[in-house]
């Protein structure tokens, strides 16, 4: 290994009994989050969005080049230009502006117990959008020239943490990816080199949401996991 500076790493000593209660503690309070598609306008403090977004800030990386970029937009003008573009997409992906559907049959039919369409409101309704960015090239300087690595990778990860922190902060979520996505490039006006990955829609829910069965369907801890 090649020399480099280094800090003494430090973690905080749990005893196992703590330890279990406290991973028991955050599975349920995570197993509680659900994607919501009915958003009320009730605003919700900047420095929730700026908190959930230094977090996510601090996750794991390729050579620590952290490649990702969070837009957040809350002009009403944005919102809608996104939510016009948006559902442009949608109606092509789900053949409702009169020609072939994109999505595939089986697609469809994997949607249809979760009654998604075309029609976007909550782009316009939810007070933040948070337009998340992969910077295929720039490094930590983001000079838009040096490589980056694992980008994907390293941006899912952030996206899950952010998610988790607007979860613990009382936050509806919904991850949106229209495709292709370039409209958002043009609108939150960010390089060529950044890919969008996602919308992730942010607010409050309105007092009548509701939320699929299917969705309330998740697989079992042996079926997820296999101990080797």
């Amino acid at each position: 290994m090649r020399d480099h500076e280094t800090i003494p790493y430090t973690l905080e000593a749990i005893p196992d009994a703590d330890a279990i209660a406290r991973a028991q503690a955050l599975r349920d309070r995570l197993k509680e989050r659900r994607t919501c598609r009915y958003f009320s306008d009730e605003p919700v403090p900047r420095e929730v969005i700026e908190a959930a977004i230094e977090a996510a800030g601090t996750a794991p990386n390729g050579a620590n080049h952290q490649p990702w970029h969070f837009s957040v937009v809350s002009s009403p003008e944005k919102k809608r230009a996104i939510r016009e573009a948006a559902e442009a997409e949608e109606k092509r992906f789900y053949g409702e502006d009169g020609d072939k559907a994109k999505a595939s049959e089986e697609w469809l039919d994997a949607l249809a117990d979760l009654g998604t369409d075309a029609d976007k409101p909550f782009l316009e309704t939810a007070p933040y959008l948070i337009v998340v960015f992969a910077q295929r090239k720039g490094g930590i300087e983001e000079d838009g020239k040096t490589q980056n690595y694992y980008v994907n990778e390293s941006v899912g990860i952030a996206c899950g943490m952010l998610i988790a922190t607007l979860h613990e902060a009382g936050c509806s979520t919904l991850t949106h990816t229209p495709s292709p996505m370039g409209f958002l490039r043009n609108i939150c006006e960010r390089p060529e080199w950044e890919k969008p990955l996602m919308v992730v829609v942010v607010g409050k829910p309105t007092e009548d949401a509701t939320v699929p069965v299917h969705a309330l369907k998740k697989k079992p801890l042996g079926q997820i996991s296999s101990w080797l």
